[in-house]
């Protein structure tokens, strides 16, 4: 089982319109389903034949339509009941540019009880897990080591963990040791404050990550391994995709918790993996499903040395 913990869960909105006008009216129909990047990392591990179990928060109305909507899907799943209404996030999804431009609420503090109801159901659903995914955002006023803290748990009961985040989060979930970690390019950059994606992964590795996916949108995925940091490899399609992007990276943290929990580590695996289910997800509707062409995707991928050396 593996688990996946989201703390800053949301009510995920979905518009698509057929063009885009600034500053005009556009009549829409919303999708509306549960969120959040650990969310929508089960239902990928659960769309593939994995079994996930996703641990979140629900507070308010909204928590209530977060949880029906979990309990509609069938996903096996944990909330901690809160007193901070779930956020929201609303995806606008433009037909005539191929580009989603997304509007995520900031959510509500939760209290020192409900934190520690929340690290309690950790360390209790950890022990049966065979990998530990922590990602997305964090609630204002959130201990500030809380990923660090999961990799500590997946540690002491001897499964593999991600991390998915940003900021001092990202950075001291590599100093407790997180076995992958995956940011995309805005946010090493902005964590580490290299530009330089294979410079910022560097970062990460000297601080006690094992590997570092980066995400680099339209351009693939690069893997950068602790083991040797100057043999990164980038892994993308010969010919960019269009379609909704939201989710695309939470589809990759699905495929590493996949394979990590079948016990494969090669960093050129996992990077193909997660590169070819990103890719999927960015041709499904909705965040946390894929495109039934996930594995011939990964067929069509290119691996190349990053950056390549001239000739």
């Amino acid at each position: 089982m593996i688990l996946t913990v989201t703390p800053n869960p949301a009510i995920d909105v979905t518009y698509r319109v057929s063009a885009l006008d600034i500053g005009e009216s556009h009549r829409v129909s919303p999708a509306t389903r549960a969120g959040g990047k650990g969310i929508n990392v089960a239902r990928v591990i659960a769309q593939t034949g994995g079994h996930a179990f996703a641990l979140t928060t629900a507070g308010g109305a909204a928590g209530l339509r977060l949880a029906d909507d979990l309990q509609a899907s069938g996903l096996p799943h944990e909330l901690i009941p809160v007193a901070a209404p779930t956020r929201s996030s609303v995806a606008i999804v433009d037909g005539a540019s191929g580009l989603t431009t997304i509007f995520n609420e900031t959510g509500d503090p939760l209290s020192e009880k409900e934190w520690t109801a929340f690290d309690d159901a950790v360390d209790r659903l950890a022990v049966a897990a065979t990998c530990l995914v922590g990602s997305g955002s964090l609630p204002p006023g959130a201990p500030i080591d809380f990923y660090a803290r999961l990799v500590r748990v997946a540690s002491t009961c001897g499964i593999p963990s991600i991390v998915d985040a940003t900021g001092p989060g990202l950075l001291l979930a590599a100093e407790a040791g997180a076995d992958v970690l995956k940011p995309n390019r805005r946010e090493l950059a902005e964590s580490t404050g290299e530009d330089d994606p294979i410079v910022g992964a560097a970062r990460l590795l000297e601080r006690g990550a094992g590997l570092v996916l980066v995400s680099l949108g339209e351009q693939g995925m690069l893997a950068v391994p602790a083991s040797n940091p100057s043999r990164a490899l980038r892994a993308a399609l010969p010919q960019p995709l269009h379609g909704n992007a939201t989710g695309a990276g939470d589809a990759g943290v699905a495929a590493v918790a996949a394979c990590l929990a079948a016990g494969i580590t090669d960093p050129a695996t996992l990077l193909s993996r997660a590169t070819a289910w990103s890719a999927a997800a960015v041709l499904a509707p909705l965040a946390g499903e894929l495109d039934p062409s996930y594995a011939d995707l990964e067929t069509r991928l290119e691996l190349t040395p990053y950056p390549q050396k001239a000739d």
